[in-house]
This record gives structure tokens, C-alpha cells and sequence, in this order.
């Protein structure tokens, strides 16, 4: 199955940060998506519920979120991966920065189109139709 680009709206560079004075902390299981909490210095977890383990990212490491395409299930991944699979439909989701742009073939002319990051259309700069983005048939370019 190819990856299934999504356009979620930006989030903001969120870094991993330890409470003060915290013995614990908490994230997510990549199984099951239950709350997992874990002493500070743990590398990973093991959840009680589904026995998946999942890796703590380390202190200072940047995370971004997405909503999958397949489930509408919210994940949260390091910021640079360019793909995150779901861990409940098993989705491949692209996953793209806010500094980058996509093409789409427009649905009325088939003029080649560009649009910005986090649009759901894209109106046509010849004949003004307006495409929706079906972002499974579109291009992803990085700006320059």
C-alpha cells in the first residue's frame, strides 16, 4: 500500500521536555494507544495492557502530530520522519512540514496546480474550477 499524504494543520515544534522535579513522566503506547507512565531515565516501556514496548524519546527531541488517514486516529512522531505508521490501522501516513508544497492536477483542465501546505482545495488559475485535494494523487516538493 502506498503512503496516504495527509495535510493536517501545522503544529508547532513541541519539545520532549522531563517535569521538574518529576520521578515520573508519561507517553503514549504505540499498541494500544493507552497512557503509559515511566521513570524518568527509562529508554523504553513495556505496556501492561498489550505488551508492546515503545522507545522514550530522548530529552529535548522535537515531536509533531498528525491525524491518520486511514482510522482518524491522532499520532504523535519525532519532527523529520518523513512517513508514521499507524499503530491501530497499520496506515503508512506521509508526513509533512509546514514548508512544503504539493501538485495536483486541476479536475477540470488537468493544468498541473501548486498549492501550500494544509489546503483542501485548490482553485484553478485558468479556468477557476476548484479541486479538491485528494492528496493520494498529488506531489510533495520541499521549498526552497
Amino acid at each position: 500500500m502506498p503512503p496516504v499524504p495527509l495535510a493536517p494543520y501545522p503544529t508547532p515544534p513541541t519539545p520532549y521536555t522531563q517535569p521538574a522535579n518529576a520521578t515520573q513522566s508519561q507517553l503514549v503506547c504505540s499498541g494500544c494507544r493507552n497512557l503509559l507512565l515511566y521513570p524518568v531515565g527509562a529508554t523504553s516501556v513495556c505496556c501492561a495492557v498489550c505488551n508492546a514496548v515503545t522507545a522514550v524519546p530522548l530529552p529535548g527531541t522535537e515531536m509533531a502530530q498528525l491525524v491518520c488517514g486511514g482510522c482518524h486516529t491522532l499520532l504523535m512522531y519525532i519532527r523529520g520522519a518523513t512517513s508514521v505508521q499507524c499503530s491501530c490501522c497499520h496506515t503508512v501516513n506521509l508526513a509533512l512540514e509546514a514548508n512544503q508544497v504539493a501538485h495536483v492536477s486541476c479536475g477540470n483542465c488537468r493544468m498541473l496546480l501548486m498549492y501550500q501546505y494544509g489546503a483542501r482545495s485548490v482553485k484553478c488559475a485558468v479556468c477557476n474550477f476548484v479541486t479538491s485535494v485528494g492528496m493520494s494523487t498529488s506531489v510533495i516538493d520541499q521549498k526552497a
